[in-house]
């Protein structure tokens, strides 16, 4: 799958030049931006897997719009390409989680390889978080199975063994999950 790019830049020949540069690594430039408005409005648009900032960009600078970018997760990964070095600009793009902290001048035998290892980084983080998510599910699915059995006990005055076997017996009876039953008997206890 190609990888598609957006290049925020206020300088013209800068950005004209990253564009080249990506393609010839066989990236896919999807939009360039000249200040960060432009940059989250075509971030909204193309859900790019990588967005190249600069810092000081006019209307909107890069990190504020990096708060936005991220908020509303429309670009897979950051790059922040400056020319400032200051620990200051290199705490807040830490803050924002920027991948990868790159400061100018650049050419492409820095610049491809630090790309690389971002996106590398990038689809590490996805794949936690992805896994994150699903043990969360599991573990609020857990819940509600414990709670419902609670219930079962107390109502039918059943054994813990019992109140579980029930629950799967109804599970199966209605072709659902334990936890979507559980869910069911919880809120009918609500009402």
């Amino acid at each position: 799958m190609e990888t598609t790019v957006v290049v925020a830049e206020d300088e013209l020949i800068t950005r004209m030049d990253l564009a080249e540069i990506l393609k010839g690594a066989g990236y896919k430039v999807v939009g360039m931006a000249k200040d960060g408005l432009d940059a989250i409005e075509i971030c909204r648009r193309e859900k790019p897997n990588l967005a190249i900032m600069d810092v000081k960009m006019p209307v909107m600078d890069g990190l504020e719009a990096i708060k936005i970018i991220q908020k509303e997760k429309i670009a897979g990964c950051i790059v922040l390409l400056t020319a400032f070095s200051d620990n200051e600009y290199i705490e807040k793009a830490r803050d924002l989680g920027v991948m990868t902290y790159l400061v100018k001048p650049f050419d492409e035998s820095t610049l491809i390889p630090a790309i690389k290892v971002a996106l590398a980084k990038q689809r590490e983080m996805d794949k936690i978080q992805d896994e994150l998510e699903v043990i969360s599910k599991k573990l609020d699915d857990r819940k509600f199975v414990e709670r419902a059995k609670g219930i079962l006990m107390k109502k039918h005055h059943f054994s813990e063994d019992q109140a579980y076997k029930t629950l799967r017996k109804l599970a199966m009876d209605k072709r659902m999950s334990i936890s979507e039953i559980s869910r069911l008997l919880i809120d009918s206890i609500k009402d």
